[in-house]
């Protein structure tokens, strides 16, 4: 799976936006939308939402935790933990990235939204990589990771996945084979 495959996925996120037009409910294959209301919140898909704010039809709502306060907070928390913190969304890098680009006018002291996620990503990213190290290090056969989310493992996935095939290839060329048994006289 690559990002964009993971941005898709975090599209279906509910968001609250806040409609400028009137429509009556939408029926779709995902679930029911609206009815669409001039200035009552209502909530839609992350996909939805972009599309409406592209075309002037909605002002979008930042997620409660799209909070600078609370940002830092969790930062700070992050910092402080030797595990992983669970994050206030499963999508929230995606979902701040999509925001951020597409709605900044909507969203309160955006830019340092946008540094407060780039350093929390900048922790969890540095934490799993050390994890990744003493994990191979120690040898290990398993690792339990909780409270990543599924970016986070596909960014740092492959770096894994190809640490441990290096450390399985040395292993059995260490181990001598069958065939490289001495015979005795």
């Amino acid at each position: 799976m690559d990002a964009a495959e993971v941005e898709f996925l975090a599209e279906k996120e509910l968001v609250t936006i806040i409609p400028n037009f009137s429509l009556d409910k939408i029926y779709l294959i995902g679930g029911d939308l609206g009815p669409f209301n001039p200035g009552l919140p209502v909530r839609v898909p992350l996909w939805l939402a972009v599309n409406l704010k592209q075309r002037q039809k909605c002002r979008l709502l930042p997620p409660e935790w799209m909070d600078v306060e609370k940002l830092e907070k969790m930062r700070d928390h992050e910092r402080k933990e030797g595990t992983f913190t669970p994050m206030p969304s499963p999508h929230y890098m995606e979902l701040t990235k999509l925001l951020l680009n597409h709605a900044s006018d909507n969203i309160p002291k955006a830019d340092e939204i946008r540094t407060l996620i780039k350093d929390v990503w900048d922790t969890r990213i540095a934490k799993f990589r050390v994890s990744a190290d003493s994990f191979v290090r120690q040898q290990e056969a398993h690792a339990k990771l909780d409270n990543l989310t599924l970016m986070e493992i596909n960014t740092s996935g492959a770096f894994l996945t190809q640490a441990l095939n290096h450390m399985y290839k040395l292993r059995t060329n260490l181990q001598p084979s069958d065939s490289t048994q001495s015979q005795d006289f």
